[in-house]
């Protein structure tokens, strides 16, 4: 690989032609607060002057777009520094833990372009790391605390447990089992390894401080019993690390130099380095002392959290959207999740120049999502081919174009891209074009089809509208119009101009696909805001686009007593940070946030591979969803069934916003 891209971390420098437009080579980027950490911890030589980092995903669902900046983040510093970055499963939690998820974060982690030590094409799996492979290195440095005097085995329930931690303002009282001896606790420790004791009758709690003003450090428990079977080490254990526990060892068994996490970690952090300095007491850096070599002790750094509009990030939410189906799996494209958006139409690229442009700092905010969709077209338009495509069709007959007359018009396949050549469209006597591309008693400034008037067809000739024919009902159901065979290719001859250009397909060469078009999830761009407001969308509309300002919040911790005390893992964490939210959120569904209809294309989409991406003309950014027939060899089936789903509508409301910031 090349030199890293200052630009984009994410990718070596590959020179201008591989750089989005406005990040010249010479252009400096502001050092964000991780950045200047570590440039001050190379000047001091603190880790030898390297930079390793990881993303340590737990594999009890799938990853979303938050996680996509973490990944981004961690990648990108392992690339910008030359260093290293590992992808670990933090796989502590035997209940929740799924191998269906570990397949979708590998495929997430390497579809969005990160490359981790030992990755092979060949085996997805090559190159992971598991948090459970140092089960026994955790264990003996547990016994090692215990006869340290840090550590001691309580019967106190969960329940006791957190009703004598105590407060911000009082005290916690210590457990009646606080001081038992260092062999009693040897051999209590030792029988709940091996099974002797009921889940949840007794935990491994280090010996801190019970009034101590941070709470994680009121004696939390290390290790509690459960009587599960682990997806990579089967039955061996039945006691498991909690996530404080873990977190850093897993850290320095790994050589990691800068261990980075969200803001709900911070107060966490205390915990991570009186853990890893507890065993390092009476270790020196030669192995001469009693316990011999010190362990690496790297530096945990807290940012704050991707918030985004009209999204919510909360893995137990977006289960229950799962599992109560309200979405159709985790690869719903209207989902968060990687995997959704790479079903949607997403680029990684796109994905990565959004959470490149977001940046990192330590103050909560709520991104517009709007920025996330402005980067998609933004990369999509370089790249996607364009696509005639009619969605609500109207009946166009040219009346004097001959009958049995078919023409290959050539079409340009992308503007942006001059290599992307042209293509061959068929043009006939009767075509489709879009309802509302015509209207019977035009409104003012309407330049499209209506009787009288002349518009060019894109690629083809002038028509000009010579009347429509109408059902019983009174719909129009046919537009009758005459051509000028001396505009062929959109020109006049005698230079008169038209105001409007509309698309087309040829109805007897048109396939017809089903189009899925997708809205937000949710109808207010807070998902908890349950005020109730006049509602103003028509029935089909979704959720009103005029994008929201962005918001920010001070900092919060996890509250006393909360779940995130002595937590599983990473998850329970941040299920705590976010508290219960509104008990209603789901009131804000959008009802419309998923419209399947017929559409007709143009049949050069006739062997699109699935996962193609395209442009609609005048429509958006489409996408060939998996529920898609296979493209086969040969001449395409008549029968192929093709499924399109919405990316993103042409319409840029973020680029309306930047114009007003």
């Amino acid at each position: 690989m090349g030199k890293p891209n200052p630009d984009h971390p994410h990718e070596p420098d590959r020179g201008a032609a591989a750089r989005p437009p406005g990040t010249g080579a010479g252009e400096s980027r502001s050092r964000d607060f991780i950045r200047e950490i570590i440039d001050e911890d190379n000047r001091t030589g603190r880790f030898g002057g390297r930079v390793h980092t990881r993303f340590p995903p737990e594999p009890n669902g799938y990853l979303h777009i938050g996680h996509a900046k973490s990944i981004c983040l961690n990648y990108g510093l392992a690339q910008e520094y030359g260093g290293q970055f590992n992808l670990r499963m933090d796989d502590t939690n035997p209940t929740k833990e799924e191998q269906e998820y570990v397949d979708a974060i590998i495929q997430d982690v390497r579809w969005l372009g990160a490359k981790w030590e030992g990755m092979r094409d060949d085996d997805p799996r090559a190159g992971v790391l598991w948090a459970s492979d140092y089960f026994d290195q955790m264990y003996e440095w547990a016994v090692e605390a215990i006869k340290k005097g840090k550590a001691y085995v309580c019967d106190l329930s969960p329940e006791e447990v957190s009703r004598t931690r105590g407060t911000l303002t009082t005290p916690g009282i210590e457990s009646p089992y606080r001081n038992r001896s260092i062999e009693e606790n040897l051999e209590l420790f030792e029988r709940m390894r091996r099974g002797e004791f009921p889940d949840g009758s007794k935990t491994l709690r280090a010996k801190i401080d019970m009034a101590h003003p941070n709470l994680n450090l009121r004696d939390p428990v290390m290790y509690r019993i459960l009587h599960a079977t682990h997806h990579n080490t089967g039955d061996k254990w039945c006691i498991y690390p909690m996530y404080d526990w873990a977190h850093g060892f897993e850290d320095s068994i790994e050589g990691i130099t800068h261990s980075i996490c969200t803001l709900e970690f911070e107060n966490h952090r205390p915990l991570y380095d009186w853990f890893i300095d507890m065993i390092n007491e009476g270790r020196t850096d030669d192995g001469s002392g009693p316990w011999g070599k010190k362990i690496h002790h790297p530096r945990q750094i807290e940012f704050a959290r991707l918030n985004l509009t009209y999204t919510v990030m909360s893995k137990r939410r977006l289960l229950e959207l799962v599992k109560t189906g309200v979405v159709r799996g985790w690869d719903d494209p209207r989902m968060p999740t990687i995997s959704g958006m790479r079903r949607r139409g997403y680029t990684p690229e796109a994905i990565r120049e959004f959470c490149r442009r977001i940046g990192v700092s330590k103050t909560e905010s709520t991104v517009d999502v709007a920025l996330l969709e402005h980067c998609v077209r933004e990369h999509l338009n370089k790249v996607a081919p364009r696509v005639m495509g009619v969605l609500r069709p109207l009946k166009l007959i040219i009346d004097n174009y001959p009958a049995d007359q078919v023409e290959e018009l050539e079409a340009i396949n992308n503007p942006e891209d001059p290599g992307a050549g042209t293509r061959k469209v068929p043009f006939s006597r009767v075509l489709y074009i879009e309802q509302d591309d015509f209207r019977e008693t035009p409104p003012p400034k309407y330049w499209r089809l209506y009787p009288g008037n002349e518009v060019r067809l894109r690629y083809a000739y002038f028509v000009r509208c010579t009347g429509c024919v109408k059902d019983q009902a009174g719909n129009v159901v046919e537009v009758h119009c005459t051509y000028d065979p001396a505009t062929r290719g959109g020109d006049a001859p005698d230079g008169r101009k038209v105001k409007s250009t509309l698309h087309w397909v040829s109805a007897a060469h048109a396939l017809p696909v089903e189009v899925r078009l997708y809205d937000y999830l949710f109808t207010k761009p807070d998902p908890d805001d349950v005020t109730p407001v006049k509602s103003t969308a028509g029935p089909a509309s979704g959720p009103p686009r005029a994008a929201p300002a962005v918001t920010s919040a001070a900092v919060s911790s996890p509250p006393p007593g909360s779940d995130g005390l002595d937590a599983f893992s990473a998850s329970e964490i941040m299920e705590s940070a976010e508290g219960g939210g509104a008990a209603d959120w789901k009131s804000n569904l959008n009802p419309h946030s998923l419209e399947v209809i017929t559409g007709y294309l143009e049949p050069s989409v006739a062997t699109a591979p699935i996962g193609a991406r395209f442009q609609f003309e005048r429509h958006g950014y489409f996408c060939v969803d998996p529920d898609s027939d296979p493209p086969v060899p040969g001449p395409p089936p008549a029968t192929r069934r093709l499924v399109f789903n919405r990316t993103v509508t042409l319409k840029d409301t973020w680029a309306k916003i930047e114009k007003r910031l």
